[in-house]
């Protein structure tokens, strides 16, 4: 058994996994499966919650009727109609969104009581995942926390951006609410009036901005996630926001290895030089 919070002989073995040139993909999902075996209950509720922006994705696509599936979802593909329809398995604020577009669906239902303070107008998609992030943000993990806050701030200044560019309007795109929210809906700047606030808005707005060629576009985003998945984790080493950091950079690797397989190994070979043993125990 581990330690409340400190996993250092998984820590140390992460190192071990490699990114074979002569197989097909990365597997990262057996890599999250050996890892969940080593972690205390909480801290496998910690990684199911950072997985479950897959989850969402899912469901957000078979909704649409897109044939897609992305393996690293908590919920199987052949469980997903089921939650579609009656969640189960989704954390509870994700579950009402879809509870609340299930009942708004049905003819016959009087009320929906899965709706109180949700505006359905903003659509299923939005809500499901403002919901995700909602949920990451009351999580007991300082790095989810960021992470989660992170996450959906790039990807609401790439939607901003975008929106401009087909001349729509910036709330439309836009997930959730706060400062940053606010700010990208009214500021009619070119950094969107952020960059004093935030120190990469500038590579993303220049990504999404200048790169025509969009896998050129998309591995320069991802090395941003990369550096700032890195930056909230700096100063730990062995708990589980060590290793959830480790699983942000996992899931970039296994989505180029699938992309661009030499992409894909030299990003690996970053992940084994920065979590090299001897230099996190001399910190």
């Amino acid at each position: 058994m581990f330690g409340n919070k400190n996993y250092y002989c998984l820590v140390a073995g992460l190192k071990e996994y490699t990114l074979d040139a002569d197989t097909k993909g990365f597997n990262a999902t057996e890599i999250v499966a050996e890892i969940m075996e080593e972690l205390s209950s909480d801290d496998q509720k910690l990684v199911r919650l950072f997985y479950s922006y897959y989850d969402c994705e899912n469901i957000i696509a078979l909704r649409s009727g897109r044939n897609s599936f992305n393996e690293l979802g908590n919920i199987a593909q052949n469980e997903l109609e089921a939650e579609l329809s009656n969640p189960k398995l989704l954390p509870v604020g994700m579950a009402r969104v879809i509870k609340a577009f299930a009942v708004a669906a049905d003819e016959q239902a009087e009320e929906n009581e899965y709706a109180v303070g949700l505006n359905l107008e903003r659509g299923f998609e939005r809500l499901l995942l403002e919901a995700y992030y909602e949920e990451c943000a009351h999580s007991s993990s300082n790095f989810l926390k960021a992470w989660a806050a992170f996450d959906r701030t790039l990807r609401n200044i790439s939607a901003a951006v975008v929106a401009r560019a087909l001349d729509r309007t910036v709330d439309s795109a836009t997930v959730g609410k706060g400062d940053v929210v606010e700010q990208l809906e009214r500021s009619s700047a070119a950094d969107f009036g952020l960059r004093g606030e935030l120190p990469y808005i500038d590579a993303v707005i220049a990504a999404v901005n200048d790169e025509s060629n969009m896998v050129e576009k998309e591995h320069k985003i991802d090395l941003i996630r990369w550096e700032q998945a890195v930056n909230l984790a700096a100063q730990s080493y062995f708990d589980i926001n060590a290793i959830l950091s480790y699983l942000v950079r996992v899931n970039i690797v296994a989505r180029w290895a699938k992309l661009d397989a030499t992409r894909g190994r030299e990003m690996f070979k970053r992940i084994l030089s920065e979590l090299d043993g001897k230099e996190l125990i001399n910190k």
